[in-house]
Parts: structure tokens; C-alpha cells; sequence
């Protein structure tokens, strides 16, 4: 999938909280929370650009990464170039941030296990010079 290619948003997806993105992106839930996994899942598709802010999550996260190319960084470490097929298994707590490269679309399955048992920690924007710097 190329910048010059707009893929479609999920069918029934939602724009992301905004205040948790620097750009646009959208989300389908495709598990809520209350399951009987106790795992939510969402199918996240971000505009070339986009990225969310730095957050950690209080039972970790993975990533499965769908189509495009985007980023995945942790706090204080290198950034990883991300491409469809790519799997991310962040620890517990770990402040990072996922997001599309400036030139394409990203898209991911977000899976977040004992949901029930808290929410994301949202934090600070990732900043255009902590952004720029991966490239």
C-alpha cells in the first residue's frame, strides 16, 4: 500500500479519540471489553503522518501488523520499521508509541489482554522532532 493508495477504513470504524493522535486514524473494535478472554482487539488504520502519543498499557500489548509501513518506539530505545506481517509483544508498562511512516498508511490489529483489569496510560504527544528523528 502506497501513499498513492487510500485504503478504506474498516467498515463501521470510528475516528480515534483525537486527543490521543497526532493526525488522523481510525478503529474498529473487532472485541470489546466483557469478553470472556478478557482481550479487546482493534483494527487500527492510520493516515500517512499519524501516530498516537507515547502511552503504556498495565498488561502489555501486541501489535500484528496488517498492511503498510509505520513505526513502533519505545522510550529511550531506536525505533522499529514496521511492515505487514510484523508482530510487537510490548511488556507490560512500557511507554511507547506506534504510528504510519510520513509517506504511508499503516494499519494494525491492537490486542490488549486482561482488559478489564485497566486502561491504557495515555501521555504526551510524540513530538514532530521525536518523530522526524526516525526517519
Amino acid at each position: 500500500m502506497s501513499n498513492q493508495e487510500k485504503p478504506m477504513a474498516p467498515a463501521s470504524a470510528q475516528p480515534a479519540q483525537a486527543q490521543y493522535f497526532t493526525g488522523t486514524a481510525w478503529v474498529k473494535m473487532l472485541a470489546n471489553a466483557g469478553n470472556a478472554t478478557d482481550c479487546t482487539v482493534g483494527d487500527v488504520l492510520f493516515e500517512p503522518g499519524c501516530r498516537n502519543n507515547w502511552h503504556s498499557h498495565p498488561h502489555g500489548q501486541l501489535l500484528v501488523v496488517t498492511s503498510g509501513t509505520g513505526y513502533y518506539q519505545e522510550k529511550g530505545q531506536p525505533a522499529r520499521l514496521l511492515r505487514p506481517g510484523d508482530t510487537v509483544v510490548i511488556a507490560p508498562d512500557v511507554v511507547h508509541w506506534h504510528g504510519a511512516t510520513a509517506t504511508d498508511w499503516f494499519a494494525h490489529l491492537a490486542i490488549n489482554p486482561s482488559a478489564s483489569q485497566g486502561a491504557p496510560v495515555w501521555l504526551e504527544p510524540v513530538t514532530d522532532a521525536e518523530y522526524q528523528a526516525v526517519h
